[in-house]
């Protein structure tokens, strides 16, 4: 057993990429016998008994961000002043050793019109503030990709011989190859039948970066074309959901895109799926998409995601080099549909090495790369 470790981020839950990602940390070091305190407003009911819990008015993360700096600073300096450490989230809190990147705001400029465009602005220009603080002080920074990696270092935010990129891990037990039994049901739970293609979007619609107004756009038009027979199901919430819906009716294309909002059952979802579609303008990482590689589905995805670095070549043809092209992407969407099962076994084969680097084992290589 070494000194205590000081966490701190806004959820250690088992939903989004960072969150089950530091969720897995907090756990694997808790197993290992150290002291752990998780600084948060949120976590899973099994850190409950090491959590710190902040506030957050008005259930709103901007409004936490201030208290959740400044009680990781305070906690995190009695713990170094113990012989701990402390791990930070980007630009959540400035202590000045490890800080675990999951996302670069200086990457990715987001949209500037509409009636939030104000709002947008001055948050984004806040997280550089932090971003770049927090990242100035930090002893390491541990990268979830190459491409984050690389990001930080061409944005100027840290050197390069501060910085190592440690991969997510995978729950092999909830993402994995469905059974015929677990594909029935899955089918099932998506009210469609078998025989009928389908495609999986995973994100929350309202975030550009995820890019469904591409997608959608891209299916409009693949709508005449008569070799394209797929159904769309969309899972996430977000602030443009129920527009999206809207326009989904208006354009008559409800019998074939199913916006399924908020799911706690992805894996279920997934079972009864084909493949899946990420047009991502900017994503560090990807966990959706490895996710669906799990389970051995094809999964289409911006070729700068952090994800596609572990794509091998028998699978290049899967990324997408132009996201924000509708036409490029119906392009891409027809190829899938023609040539899904000739890349079945390829698929397989990335899916089983990415099912077989675990959460324990991302844990203990992040705690190398910490502790380094």
């Amino acid at each position: 057993m070494s000194g205590p470790w000081v966490l701190v981020s806004g959820d250690f839950v088992s939903t989004g990429g960072m969150d089950q990602a530091n969720l897995a940390f907090a756990r694997w070091l808790a197993a290992q016998g150290h002291p752990v305190q998780v600084v948060s407003h949120r976590v899973d009911p099994v850190l409950a008994p090491v959590h710190v819990r902040v506030p957050k008015p008005a259930n709103a993360y901007t409004l936490g961000g201030p208290f959740l700096s400044a009680v990781g600073l305070g906690l995190g300096a009695a713990a170094r002043a113990r012989g701990g450490r402390v791990l930070v989230n980007g630009g959540n809190c400035p202590f000045p050793d490890v800080n675990w990147v999951h996302y670069v705001h200086a990457a990715w400029e987001p949209g500037t019109s509409g009636a939030h465009s104000v709002r947008r602005r001055a948050l984004h220009a806040l997280h550089l503030r932090t971003e770049r603080l927090a990242l100035g002080r930090a002893r390491v920074v541990i990268a979830n990709s190459q491409a984050t990696a690389r990001a930080l270092v061409d944005e100027g935010l840290c050197p390069p011989e501060r910085v190592r990129a440690v991969y997510y891990g995978a729950d092999a037990q909830r993402y994995r190859p469905p059974s015929p039994q677990e594909r029935a049901a899955g089918r099932a739970a998506l009210g469609i039948p078998e025989g009928v293609p389908v495609l999986a979007f995973i994100g929350a619609l309202g975030d550009r970066r995820k890019g469904f107004d591409t997608l959608f756009e891209a299916l409009r038009a693949l709508a005449r074309e008569p070799r394209w027979e797929a159904h769309l199901v969309a899972v996430g919430a977000g602030a443009e959901l129920e527009a999206w819906r809207a326009r989904v009716r208006r354009e008559g294309m409800d019998g074939r895109v199913h916006l399924l909002g908020f799911r706690r059952d992805v894996p279920v979802l997934l079972a009864g799926c084909d493949g899946l579609v990420a047009p991502t303008r900017y994503e560090a990482y990807g966990l959706g998409v490895q996710e669906a590689l799990c389970c051995g589905l094809p999964a289409l995805v911006s070729r700068g995601a952090g994800v596609a670095e572990r794509y091998p070549e028998a699978l290049r043809g899967l990324l997408l080099d132009e996201p924000e092209s509708p036409e490029a992407l119906a392009a891409a969407l027809l190829r899938w549909a023609k040539g899904r099962d000739a890349l079945a076994p390829a698929v397989a084969q990335l899916g089983s090495a990415l099912r077989a680097r675990s959460w324990d084992d991302m844990a203990a290589e992040l705690y190398r790369a910490a502790c380094a």
